[in-house]
Parts: C-alpha cells; sequence; structure tokens
C-alpha cells in the first residue's frame, strides 16, 4: 500500500427487502470514513440487480459531510460487477479503476448470503466482512440453527419449513411443537422483514404464507418469554464481544416498522445486566460467531429467558441468531456498542479495513497451491 488514499468502493442497496436500510448504512459509513484516509466510490445496485457508480452519491461525498443525505439514490453509470479490481482505461462503464478494499453494506440476500463475497472472491479484492461460507450460514436461519446445535448453543425450539411441504400435517406439527404464540420468519431475510407474530391457527397459516413469499424456506419458533439482548463481535482468532446492549421493542416484537418507521423502541447500552450475565453473555457471543464461522465482524442476537412458563427459572440466554452484515445506521446497535466499549465509529471502520487486508493476504498466501510434488 502507498501513501495514497485507500479507495474503497462502499456497496449499497440491492435487490433484497433491506434495499432501503443499506441505503441508510452507506451514508452513515460515508460520513465516518476520514477523508484523509480514504476516497470513497460509492456503488449502488438497483431493486433489479444493476451497478451504478457515481450520481448524486459522489458528488454528495465530494461535497463534504454536511452535504450527505440521510439516505443515498442508487444512481450513475452502469458498471460491470465482474470487473471490480480492474483498471478502467475507457471510462466508467467499463470498470470501477483501481479499488483497495469494498465494504459491502448490503443487508439480506444477494449480499449478506455470500453471493456478493463469492465475486469479490473471484475478483481478489480485499472485502470488509465474513467470508463466504460465514456470510451463507450466517444469513440462512436454517443453517444457522443447525450450527448452534452442533456446537452445543442454546437455542429456542422451531421447525423448519419449506414451501414444497408445507399443509394441515406442518401446521399440525408446529401447533404440537411450539405451541402459540410463535413466530414465523424467512430462512433468508434481516430486518424482520417478513416475520410474523401467530396467536391461532389462523394467524399461523397467514404467517407461513407471508414467510413463504420471501423465501422457499422458513422456520417457525417458540415466542420466548424473555428480554432481548444483543452483542457486537469484532476481529478475527480470536474474535472480541463489545458490551451487551438491549432492544425494548415499542411493537408487540421487534418489528421493520419498530425499527425503521416509528422510532418507538428502546435501545438500551449498556444492557443492566450483572457483571456474570454480561461475561455470560460476551462468551456465548464469540461461541455462536465461531460456530457459524463468521469472520471481522456481527451482531450476535439473543433472548435471556429469566422466567419459565410455569413460573420457575428460565433458561437464561438462548442465541438468536447471527447478523454478519450488522445495521450501521446512526441508531444501529453494532456501532453503538462498539462506541460503548471503546471503539468510536471512525475507529471501528479502520478495523474493519485492516480486517479485510489482513485476510486477503493470508488467503493469497495459500491460492493455486500445487501438491509438493507438482510444483515445478
Amino acid at each position: 500500500m502507498t501513501d495514497r488514499r485507500i479507495r474503497v468502493l462502499l456497496l449499497y442497496g440491492g435487490r433484497s427487502a433491506e434495499h432501503d436500510v443499506s441505503r441508510v448504512s452507506a451514508v452513515a459509513a460515508a460520513k465516518a470514513l476520514d477523508p484523509t484516509r480514504y476516497e470513497v466510490v460509492p456503488v449502488g445496485i438497483t431493486r433489479d440487480g444493476r451497478w451504478l457508480v457515481g450520481g448524486s452519491a459522489q458528488r454528495a461525498i465530494e461535497a463534504g459531510p454536511e452535504a450527505l443525505p440521510v439516505a443515498f439514490e442508487v444512481g450513475g453509470d452502469e458498471v460491470a460487477p465482474a470487473r471490480i479490481g480492474e483498471p478502467s482505461p475507457s471510462g466508467p462503464t467499463t470498470g470501477f479503476g483501481d479499488v483497495d478494499v469494498v465494504l459491502p453494506l448490503i443487508h439480506g440476500p444477494y449480499g449478506e448470503d455470500g453471493t456478493v463475497q463469492g465475486m469479490l472472491e473471484l475478483a481478489g479484492v480485499p472485502y470488509v466482512g465474513s467470508g463466504v461460507v460465514g456470510s451463507a450460514v450466517g444469513m440462512d436461519k436454517i443453517m444457522m440453527k443447525r450450527a448452534f446445535v452442533a456446537c452445543g448453543l442454546p437455542i429456542a425450539r422451531h421447525v423448519e419449513l419449506r414451501d414444497s411441504r408445507r399443509g394441515p400435517e406442518l401446521v399440525a406439527r408446529i401447533e404440537r411443537e411450539l405451541g402459540y404464540p410463535c413466530f414465523v420468519k424467512p430462512a433468508n431475510m434481516g430486518s424482520s422483514v417478513g416475520v410474523s407474530k401467530a396467536h391461532d391457527r389462523g394467524g399461523l397459516e397467514a404467517a407461513i404464507e407471508l414467510a413463504l413469499a420471501y423465501d422457499e424456506w422458513a422456520l417457525a419458533e417458540e415466542a420466548v418469554d424473555g428480554r432481548e439482548i444483543e452483542v457486537g463481535v469484532l476481529g478475527d482468532d480470536p474474535a472480541e464481544a463489545s458490551e451487551p446492549g438491549e432492544v425494548v421493542p415499542g411493537d408487540e416484537f421487534y418489528s421493520y416498522a419498530d425499527k425503521y418507521e416509528r422510532d418507538a423502541a428502546e435501545l438500551r447500552a449498556p444492557a443492566p445486566l450483572t457483571d456474570e450475565q454480561r461475561a455470560q453473555v460476551r462468551a456465548l457471543a464469540v461461541r455462536a460467531f465461531d460456530a457459524c464461522r463468521c469472520e471481522a465482524m456481527a451482531r450476535v442476537d439473543f433472548f435471556l429467558e429469566e422466567r419459565g412458563r410455569e413460573g420457575g427459572a428460565g433458561r437464561g440466554f438462548l442465541v438468536n441468531e447471527v447478523n454478519t452484515i450488522p445495521g450501521f445506521t446512526p441508531i444501529s446497535m453494532f456501532p453503538r456498542l462498539w462506541a460503548l466499549s471503546g471503539v468510536p465509529y471512525p475507529n471501528l471502520l479502520d478495523r474493519l479495513v485492516a480486517l479485510a487486508f489482513e485476510r486477503h493476504a493470508r488467503r493469497a498466501r495459500r491460492a493455486g497451491r500445487q501438491r509438493p510434488e507438482l510444483e515445478g
């Protein structure tokens, strides 16, 4: 790396239902990246999958932090994603130029699920966040639960669903194994998109219909009467856990509207926990991070069940899920928890970029390596 600024391709938008959340996250990151160290190249992905560079987002970045909007628009010249990292001597429509690192802030499918990460691996470009395996497992709630079970982590009771297997038998099984109320959620989605709480059979059938409209696979899960605790994880081998925070939903559960529209949820940072609980949940967060083969960053979400359904002692912390590209909006818990833990937002981005270069160097040392007897 020379003394010139690091050229960061800031990737946002995307094809998932979390497109608009990503546009807000991207502005927060652009504002926090030190302009004396980084040159930010905004690339937005449209809802139909086209990649656009420049446009109003580029102009706002060049005008300075005060010119940045709440959310970047997706606009500009169309570019070929397969040519990331290649020089583009004949203009911006042929490539991205000399990109040093990619910061993908695309939430949900086609961005957080290993698809973009696989493309960046093929292109040989460093990128922030988990690799292909961690991204895929962390996105798919069913595979994630299987990983948690395999590693002995405490989780809530759940039932896997597939579109081709829906019917009265499946509904009866959910009622028998989970009871009411219960939640139904798409396997590959975030920000509570497509999530419903069912209180009876009619609600359950509607919840299944909604979840399977977003994904071929879905998950039904018991409703845990507990507190919602979140922990940020940062780094690689070993990873570090932040101070825990707590979400107190303003809605019946922490829904999409509660997160991004009504601003009714209360985010407590730090969470009011005992020292023993803090240590326990932070250790569980790192174990969940490792179980899914995550790298660099994730937010790990828990339920804290303090009382059981029959009034006895609860099960304690239950791992709910990992989020490999957590929200980076001004209200998001991940950057808030790390600021509380002594890593303010600009330094957090510095750490993530450094981790991207470190992992890329490790992988490059092994890429294309032949068996000793075949090496010339």
